[in-house]
């Protein structure tokens, strides 16, 4: 348990300086007013891609060898910051001393070509007979899983969410999705994709507390106490 708070409080203050984890008044796409925004657009050094890279794939790693997650064979980004995030954080898998992952990596164009290589997936073209795992830096609303199972199965990988071992992400708001549950929850019982995060809101409202940030703190609670679960 202790070592889980050492992690997850690293990962949250590496986030912070660099400006990716704000506290202030923002306004969601949602609508919802925050007192905390998250941006991983934010990571734009090398050092620091490299450094998130590396909380990626100790989550992931952990998330396998605990037991929790089945193994998989490819890595894919939903475009756009799961691009990055799934180049970088497959590197950092391959290089774990402990317990080296080479995985294939996959992502996705947004907008289609009309000459050239014209395919809708770049790097590995994931068949039905892969294991793969989704990373994104977080998710609202699971937009991006229903935008992937459908771009899945124009691949003809006729039932997606059965070679879909994981959604492995940032951070869990841990609020309300379209439904009574969380987006995460809603994720895991509509498409039985089981859900990953490095930290969660509650990881942050403990990181605030132990920073002696308890205003920012109270103003979490405030929120999560209207739009969490």
């Amino acid at each position: 348990m202790e070592q889980q708070r050492v992690f997850y409080s690293k990962f949250l203050e590496f986030m912070e300086e660099c400006g990716a984890l704000l506290f202030g008044d923002f306004t969601l796409k949602s609508g919802r007013k925050s007192p905390y925004f998250i941006n991983t657009g934010e990571y734009s050094l090398g050092s620091q891609l490299g450094r998130l890279s590396e909380f990626y794939a100790e989550m992931i790693t952990r998330s396998i060898n605990e037991g929790n997650a089945a193994k998989f064979d490819v890595l894919y980004g939903p475009a756009y910051k799961g691009i990055s995030l799934a180049v970088t954080a497959a590197v950092a898998l391959s290089r774990n001393v402990r317990n080296p992952m080479d995985v294939r990596v996959s992502y996705n164009r947004k907008e289609a070509k009309d000459h050239g290589d014209a395919k809708s997936i770049l790097g590995y073209t994931p068949t039905k007979a892969d294991k793969i795992a989704i990373i994104e830096d977080v998710t609202t609303a699971g937009t991006s899983i229903r935008e992937t199972i459908a771009l899945f199965e124009g691949l003809g990988i006729a039932n997606p969410a059965e070679n879909i071992t994981s959604l492995y992400i940032s951070v869990d708001r841990m609020e309300r999705g379209t439904d009574s549950i969380s987006a995460t929850k809603q994720i895991e019982r509509d498409y039985g994709i089981p859900v990953y995060s490095i930290a969660t809101a509650h990881d942050i409202i403990d990181y605030l507390e132990s920073h002696k940030k308890s205003d920012y703190a109270a103003k979490m609670r405030e929120y999560l106490n209207e739009y969490g679960v």
